[in-house]
Formats: C-alpha cells, structure tokens, sequence
C-alpha cells in the first residue's frame, strides 16, 4: 500500500491531538526563496568568466522537479556558480524567464508546458538549450482492475460508455475524471467538450491527492480515473494503463477544424513519446557562458526522473536530500558533463532516521481507543485519502459492513499500538448524516461532514 509521508504525517497530527496528545509545539516556515552560494575558487579561469550573480531556479509542486531542480543547482556549485531556488508557478514560469526572473527550468515536459515554452522560445526570450533522454506521457489513466467493469478499455470511447461508474456525489451524474493541480496545463475540460465525453474535470490540489485517491479506490476496488504520467514511481506501484484518446497533433491545440469535432481544438489525447526539455533565458549564455555550456551536457533519462520522485515519495526523503543520494550514485555521470572533480560528490545520506519511526512504536496505545473508529459520509473518496493512508498492510475489507480494519501506522509502517477502523456513509448508513450516525454509535472517535 502506498504510504506518502507528508500526508500520514497531516493525519496522524489529526489523531494523536484528537486522542489527548499534548504535542502542539510543529512549526514551518512561509520562506519560498534559498539562496546558496557556491564555493569561491580564484584559480578557476573558467568559473571567473560567469557573472558572481545566482542562478535563478524554480521550485514547482511535483517531487521529480523538486528533488531534480536541487540536483540541477549543486551542480552548477561545483562548478563556482551561485544558485537561488525561487518557488513558482509552473504556468507563468516561461513568462517570468522573459522577464529576467528565472533563468533556468529543467524540466520542461510537453504534454503540459510545450505550447506555453516554445511560445516564448518563438518570442526570442527563452532558449531551448537542451532535450533529456527522457521520453514522456501524460494523460488519463485508470488501475487495470477497473477493465473487470469497463470492458473496451482503455479505448476513450469504452471509457465514456462507462462514465455512470466514476460518478461521485458531487458529479451530477457525470463521470469524475480527478485531474492534476489547475496549473499543470492540462485541457482536460477542454478535451472534455471537444470529444464531447460524458465527464466532469476536478482538479486536484497536490500530485499526493492524486496518489490519495487513488489509494483509496484501489482499497475497494473503485473505479477511478486520473491524471499519470510517466516516468513516474506510481507505475512500479500500481499496475494501470493510459486511455488512448486520438492520436496527438500539434494542430489538435491551435486548429478547430482539424479532428473529430470541428466546431473545437483538444480533441485528442497528449503525445505519447514527449520530449522533457531543459530552457533557459535567452541572456543566460552571455552572462553565464560556462554553465551554459554544462547545462548543455545535462541529460536526465526515465530512470532519473523516477527515482528523483521515489526518492521522495515512496522512501520519504527530503527532497535536498533525494538530490544528494542521486548526486552520490551518479558522480561519474554529471561531473562528466560538468568538469568538475570527483572530490565535489557529495556522500550518500542515510534513509530516514529508523529509530526516529521506532519512536512512533506503540505510541498511541496508552491515550487512543482501538480500533478508532471514522465514520466518512460516502463511499471512498479523494478527500478520504489521507485517512485510508493510515491504513497497515494488515488490512481486512468488511463488504458487508462496508467497513475496512487494519493497523493504524505511522511514517514507514510503524505500528501505533492501535487499530483503525474505517466506515463508509452515503447509502451505507441509510442516507443519514455522519453527526446522527454518531449519535447513535458513541464508540465512533471521528467523523466527516460536509
């Protein structure tokens, strides 16, 4: 089961202060801008060259560009430049390269940022100065096991044939299809009314709403489509196809006329071997002409972009510290495109602290009930996530009680010392509302209403 660390985190903070826990003391940080600067190296000829100004780099909201963007400016330190790490719209980024306030994105993926980059590249303001060895696709994608109740998949039109069975309460009678965050620049809604699909477009908030809802169906073995997109960890995870919608054109953005529906554009799905792209702003090589030339030698493959979003995700990393474990494992490959000697590889960090998770042993045995019961007000949901995420691998799925039991884990599998028990709502308890359902069951610790 899949177990994303910030999310169990959010829902565990949920429980123990529901349980009593005194714990109140977590603190973060509103900071979005980092500056790093590079080691001074006056012997260097080359490094001396490039403006002593950082090197602007972006921080968007999915784990491979986080993880990578970090690899990216360590990099360029080690060979004498400073960086600065700025968080950023990933849909008004080129814009911002334009305008001289980002220079450098290095994950530039077609089907969601092709037509907003080489806008710009066209306009003369951003330059495309590198393709990776990575090949991309991103679109509508759904667990095998759905094909059990939607045969034809994953044909578009079986899949719109069965759009009554990825209805949820809030659909209208329409299917869901759970989109990325509104800023990936998607067309979804757009592709929706050019193939005229019998769906409805929800845009998730984060990448882990998605991993979220997705956990959730597969639980019951829900029908759910989202937005995937590979190279990704999810397919090492999950075993799931793409929707093949009609075969992807440039004109199916900008021609009306070209497709099946005439009268509008996004009436096809998005490429399917896409290029993932390194830009920079069209003043960078003159005023960085060395690290121009290393950010042309960078070249990241499948097997690269993946392992910077599993690092994260899957093995709960900080993303600084996914950058130092593919810098460590990776030496030869990019001091080779860099120049810069062996002794700058930093070492491998250590996983997450083990005995840091061995702490959450048992930790809510003596304030918690068990099983701690929460009643939700409809079948599996997106918005359940986080609760099913705390879920062990030790769960047992009670159909007729519409019910699901199993451990309630911490960060890493970590046994709390309780069990969880999650209810379903909606037609399970008869229609009624989570507080009467409460009421009524006094052992229920926790509830959603809406």
């Amino acid at each position: 089961m899949l177990k994303r660390l910030m999310v169990i985190l959010a829902a565990m903070a949920m429980v123990a202060s529901a349980c009593g826990s005194d714990s109140d003391d977590a603190s973060g940080s509103d900071d979005v801008v980092a500056t790093t600067a590079a080691p001074a190296d006056s012997g260097d000829a080359a490094a001396a060259a490039d403006s002593s100004d950082a090197i602007k780099l972006p921080i968007h909201n999915w784990s491979s560009q986080i993880a990578g963007v970090y690899a990216v400016g360590a990099i360029l330190e080690a060979t004498g430049n400073s960086v600065e790490y700025i968080s950023a719209d990933s849909t008004l980024v080129y814009t911002s390269m334009c305008e001289g306030d980002m220079d450098l994105v290095h994950e530039v993926w077609e089907g969601a940022f092709g037509v907003a980059f080489m806008e710009q590249v066209d306009a003369g303001c951003v330059i495309d100065a590198a393709t990776h060895d990575a090949k991309t696709r991103e679109d509508w994608w759904y667990p095998t096991y759905v094909e059990d109740v939607c045969p034809g998949l994953p044909d578009w039109e079986a899949l719109n044939d069965c759009a009554e069975l990825f209805a949820t309460p809030d659909s209208g009678g329409k299917g869901r299809f759970l989109g990325g965050p509104v800023d990936w620049l998607k067309g979804d809604q757009e592709r929706v009314e050019g193939l005229e699909m019998d769906f409805i477009v929800e845009n998730a908030g984060t990448a882990g709403a998605l991993w979220a809802a997705l956990e959730a169906a597969s639980v019951n073995q829900e029908p759910v489509v989202i937005f995937n997109w590979t190279p990704n960890f999810v397919e090492a995870m999950y075993d799931g196809k793409f929707i093949e919608f009609p075969e992807f054109a440039d004109e199916c953005r900008t021609d009306a006329s070209w497709g099946l529906n005439p009268e509008t554009t996004h009436d096809c799905g998005n490429p399917k071997d896409g290029y993932l792209k390194l830009g920079v702003w069209s003043g960078f090589p003159e005023k960085w002409p060395n690290a121009y030339g290393v950010v042309q030698n960078m070249n990241f493959t499948n097997l690269d972009v993946a392992q910077f979003a599993m690092y994260v995700d899957i093995d709960g990393m900080e993303p600084e510290d996914a950058a130092a474990k593919w810098l460590a494992d990776n030496c030869a490959r990019w001091t080779g495109w860099s120049g810069a000697d062996a002794s700058a590889c930093p070492e491998a960090p250590a996983a997450p602290a083990a005995e840091e998770a061995a702490g959450a042993d048992g930790v809510l045995a003596a304030v918690c009930p068990s099983p701690i019961i929460v009643q939700t007000d409809w079948h599996a949901q997106a918005e359940h996530g986080p609760t099913y995420e705390l879920l062990g691998q030790d769960y047992v799925i009670d159909a007729s009680n519409y019910s699901v039991t199993g451990t309630l884990v911490a960060s890493g599998g970590v046994d709390t010392g309780v069990d969880i028990e999650i209810r379903e709502g909606g037609p399970a308890t008869g229609w009624q509302q989570t507080a009467s359902v409460m009421y009524q069951d006094p052992d229920i610790f926790l509830g959603y209403t809406s």
